[in-house]
């Protein structure tokens, strides 16, 4: 594997970054979770629009262009041979003191990583999920706003530890007044008649690139698309419910604190859905 730092490639043995780097020391940074299918690179502008959004918000300065982040991630593919793959895009603070202050960091590192992802097993894409709700809060926006994809996974980590050992692959976490805001490292939707529900994104939910694909998606079929708060009553009364994410692509939950949504099984939108995300993905996109 050839991974890019700083305008150079390395291999995967040599491809390091050093220990004062504050992106490790403190997580100061972000990064973007990009998709490559069938010789192309999904949405990748949205996802380095997202990601210039997030070092604004830390007032971190990202080394590169727009159009220069655009052609390393596409080459990054190019070099490993990736056609149909995962992307890893990070910016760090770069080497810094071992103070919190990030001013002392004098520029920024870029790290590209083009390889494999399976985020959930396959069978369940066909037979669908259980998830349960978790204890640890949503992130607040005047704390750590969840709108930033930053380095610092912590929030997500320590749900995801409750869910893994509740014996689910995910967890669904409510914000700070008790309202459903995403998943770990998804966004969540529910299906009731012909009206698709979602949280809004001040509800704690990410900008999610694949909730907006979802939601135009679904627009196209005739649902009426509401962003607004839920609890985890209309979650368990929903007739279908489905995650998006980059890396899960979209995936049917069946299951939800022990009951059942609507047959208990993936529901004919969600399939249909699915089925049509799966041609996007596959016909639209940059060219590697």
């Amino acid at each position: 594997m050839k991974v890019f730092i700083d305008g150079k490639f390395y291999d995967e043995a040599k491809a390091k970054i050093s220990v004062f780097d504050h992106g490790l020391l403190y997580g100061d940074g972000v990064f973007e979770g990009i998709r490559a299918y069938n010789g192309r690179v999904f949405r990748l502008k949205e996802h380095i629009d997202r990601l210039f959004c997030s070092a604004k918000a830390l007032l971190l300065d990202i080394p590169m262009s727009h159009e220069a982040l655009m052609k390393a991630t596409v080459e990054t593919c190019r070099r490993n041979k990736v056609t149909e793959g995962y992307i890893r895009l990070v910016v760090t603070r770069g080497v810094g003191t071992l103070g919190l202050n990030p001013f002392r960091c004098p520029k920024g590192s870029v790290i590209i990583i083009a390889g494999k992802i399976q985020l959930y097993p396959p069978a369940l894409y066909k037979k669908g999920m259980e998830i349960v709700t978790v204890a640890t809060t949503r992130n607040l926006h005047n704390a750590l706003n969840p709108a930033i994809k930053s380095l610092n996974y912590l929030n997500n980590i320590l749900a995801k530890i409750e869910a893994l050992n509740a014996g689910m692959e995910e967890a669904i976490m409510l914000n700070a007044d008790g309202y459903v805001a995403e998943c770990t490292g998804d966004n969540i939707f529910i299906i009731k008649g012909d009206r698709l529900f979602t949280p809004p994104l001040y509800a704690g939910a990410l900008y999610g690139i694949t909730r907006g694909v979802a939601i135009d998606l679904a627009r196209e079929k005739g649902f009426t698309v509401e962003e607004t708060n839920l609890t985890r009553y209309d979650l368990y009364n929903a007739d279908e419910c489905f995650l998006t994410g980059t890396g899960a692509e979209v995936i049917p939950v069946v299951k939800i604190d022990g009951r059942t949504i609507g047959s208990g099984k993936p529901g004919a939108s969600t399939k249909d859905l699915i089925k049509r995300y799966h041609a996007l993905t596959n016909s639209t996109g940059e060219p590697i």
